[in-house]
């Protein structure tokens, strides 16, 4: 069964979340206030309405209560900046406590009612005298909230291997599980140096751009094997996946010659054992 959804993403989340839009006409860029397991809350409409197959949900689907007003909006930025405001203090709360914990950030709810501290631990942390601590310090419910590596980078920021500002702070959803073979499939050095991101995670962009390198691998010769163009039968020493070009050696007792080649004008061979 196909059922109507927008896409929609919380301040501070890097993974979008679907909602029923519950009969409003909503737009990409809107603020809507909706329904949670942990109360109501403000988002941004990202997708507008779009249908998806019923089975695909792994849990019921919420509703857009309404279009969020500028002042709800503004409301919200004020709780939630007056909670970052507090990562200090509580900083030193953790430390009188001893846990061996870090925090990362702290967020408010739209109606300051809530407010949610990010940390990471190495291992688990037993923090519910500290949050008792904190709901009757600060007078709200609070949860702590243990986060992984790509998360906490997330949120911190700052410059990736590229130069360029971390994928994950640009808005781009979160990466649920990225592998050495897309590193393999982009022809990447395996240094770990080389591949991994500021929180010690292997590269986000790896896997937002493992589709491409999957697709054009399908085109390609594999290097080392023999190819027939219009200069005669080679050996493919190297492949450019982003030009889609192939480069052949030709080779005599006496010469060797390397040429480059759109994939289109390749022929594969079938060496020895059967195999291009």
């Amino acid at each position: 069964m196909q059922i109507d959804v927008v896409s929609a993403r919380f301040f501070h989340s890097g993974n979008d979340y679907y909602f029923s839009p519950n009969g409003l006409e909503l737009k990409k860029g809107d603020y809507a206030l909706v329904d949670t397991e942990k109360g109501r809350d403000i988002v941004l409409i990202v997708k507008e309405k779009f249908s998806i197959d019923a089975s695909t949900l792994q849990e019921p689907l919420k509703n857009v209560v309404k279009i969020a007003t500028d002042k709800e909006v503004a409301l919200a930025r004020e709780n939630d900046e007056k909670a970052a405001a507090l990562l200090p203090e509580i900083k030193k709360m953790v430390l009188a406590s001893k846990l061996e914990m870090k925090l990362v950030s702290v967020e408010g709810n739209y109606n300051g009612s809530r407010m949610t501290v990010n940390f990471t631990a190495e291992n688990r942390v037993d923090f519910r005298d500290l949050v008792k601590k904190l709901a009757e310090k600060y007078g709200m419910r609070v949860e702590l909230r243990q986060i992984g590596p790509r998360d906490a980078a997330r949120i911190i920021g700052g410059l990736g291997p590229c130069g360029k500002t971390c994928c994950c702070t640009q808005g781009l959803s979160a990466v649920d599980h990225v592998s050495i073979k897309m590193a393999k499939n982009q022809g990447l050095s395996l240094n770990p140096n080389n591949i991994s991101g500021l929180c010690g995670k292997l590269l986000c962009c790896l896997a937002y751009e493992n589709p491409y390198y999957v697709e054009v691998l399908k085109e390609m010769p594999k290097v080392n094997s023999f190819v027939r163009t219009k200069d005669g039968d080679g050996k493919v020493v190297f492949c450019d996946l982003i030009k889609k070009t192939v480069s052949v050696r030709y080779q005599t007792e006496t010469t060797s010659e390397i040429k480059e080649y759109e994939v289109g004008d390749v022929k594969f061979k079938k060496d020895n054992n059967g195999q291009n």
